[in-house]
């Protein structure tokens, strides 16, 4: 069984108590793995480090700094199998998925704030003479990273790039459902020779390792993202300390067709919306509204192509892997049962899929489509998170902008028309941070 350790300081390291916990593979459903159950202590050893690098890492120039994360960015690349195949065995997901967008993109975050870092224009301002005003964008100090489990390394190094490339240090906290690409990083920085201290990786849980980073008045940035009602908490725990805070919470969102749209190109993009990474991505279009006059037609090849989407093995061809672990997966048919008793009906999948050999005790879902909901019953207003959509039809411009919006959600939309102005009216009725139009 593979043993995860902390980095702290640039050394691989074991939690300080010496206490670790089991993690098992989706793929498998068995233990494959320990992970530091870190606490206080290793924070406190993580501050330290981090606040000591801070003094050397932030008075080197934008150029030293692009020359360190490129190293990483290649050694990335360079581990790039390896990230695979740890990627889809802690996940569960695809392998070709990982190889297409997550690891690549891991590598890819590096490079774009590393070179934007070095091209950063300030803002000066000429007052009539009297003055010249200038902004000068300087290092904060350490910044708390806390990733989520559904994109492990990419959403990971998509926080550390940009806070290293300004000259800040780093402590961060993985998932510890997701550790092991964490863990790789570790020891990528090694070999990148990356200066002891300036990123240090804290395995752990979260009510643990996550909410001392966000109390310790040492760390005065934190990035966030994850489940909304943890995000909340960090914020109650970070605002009343004026920390600078970043948060990407949860989706529960819209992906609307009209009549007018390209509908080949919508029906294939919605198929993508639901169930890409298993629907297990926070801008999954999970609510699927259909203009009535083509409800039928585009239902009927929704489902027809949703029932060709093969659910296995991720080390092969597939379309769908495992779900993350066992809980979620209970979660998930909790919220399809909740669904039939708010009179949904399964229109497709709905059961757990048993494959065979040593995959027969894994996390496998068939993706599942459910029609027949109200708009605004519980199953349509809480975040599922897995390869679940709710389809719903609507008449007018205006009721599906009330229906997209009834949410306590704001993240993304996607919007497929031929019509340009429809387009812009109903973007901006959306209240959603992202609006897609014609793709997702």
């Amino acid at each position: 069984m593979i043993k995860i350790k902390n980095f702290i300081n640039g050394k691989i390291v074991s939690p300080i108590s010496g206490n670790y916990f089991e993690n098992s593979s989706p793929v498998t459903g068995h233990n494959y793995s320990k992970v530091p159950d870190s606490d206080k202590s290793d924070v406190e050893y993580a501050v330290s480090s981090a606040k000591k690098a801070f003094l050397l890492w932030s008075k080197l120039s934008k150029k030293e700094r692009y020359n360190y994360m490129m190293r990483l960015a290649d050694e990335i690349e360079n581990h790039s199998k390896e990230l695979i195949e740890a990627e889809s065995k802690d996940n569960g997901k695809p392998e070709w998925l990982a190889k297409s967008v997550d690891i690549p993109r891991s590598s890819e975050n590096f490079r774009f704030f590393a070179t934007a870092s070095l091209h950063f224009s300030s803002e000066i301002h000429e007052m009539d003479g009297q003055a010249i005003n200038y902004t000068l964008r300087q290092p904060i100090g350490v910044v708390g990273c806390i990733s989520p489990w559904n994109l492990p390394l990419y959403l990971l190094t998509w926080k550390i790039a940009p806070a290293l490339a300004a000259g800040n240090t780093v402590i961060a906290k993985p998932s510890e459902i997701t550790p092991m690409t964490a863990f790789l990083l570790s020891k990528i920085c090694k070999k990148a020779r990356l200066p002891k201290g300036v990123l240090n990786i804290v395995h752990g849980y979260g009510h643990k390792v996550g909410e001392i980073i966000s109390y310790h008045q040492d760390i005065p940035v934190i990035s966030f993202t994850g489940g909304t009602s943890t995000g909340s908490k960090i914020a109650s725990i970070a605002s009343p300390m004026f920390k600078k805070l970043s948060l990407e919470l949860g989706g529960k969102n819209p992906n609307i067709i009209f009549e007018d749209a390209d509908f080949k190109s919508a029906v294939n993009m919605s198929i993508k919306a639901a169930f890409s990474n298993q629907g297990q991505i926070c801008l999954c279009g999970s609510r699927l509204f259909v203009q009535d006059s083509i409800y039928n037609k585009f239902k009927e090849s929704f489902v027809k192509k949703t029932k060709l989407l093969k659910v296995g093995d991720p080390k092969k061809k597939v379309d769908l892997g495992a779900i993350v672990s066992k809980e979620h997966m209970e979660k998930i048919f909790n919220y399809i049962q909740l669904a039939k008793s708010e009179g949904g009906k399964i229109i497709c999948g709905g059961k757990r899929i048993i494959l065979n050999g040593k995959l027969k005790s894994g996390y496998y879902l068939e993706p599942t489509i459910i029609e027949g909901l109200n708009y605004n019953c519980k199953t349509n207003q809480e975040e599922i998170f897995g390869p679940v959509v709710s389809i719903m039809s609507f008449s007018s411009e205006s009721e599906v902008i009330n229906m997209a919006n009834s949410t306590d959600y704001g993240l993304s939309t996607s919007i497929f028309t031929q019509n340009v102005s429809r387009a812009h009216r109903v973007s901006a009725g959306i209240e959603s941070g992202i609006v897609w139009v014609n793709t997702y």
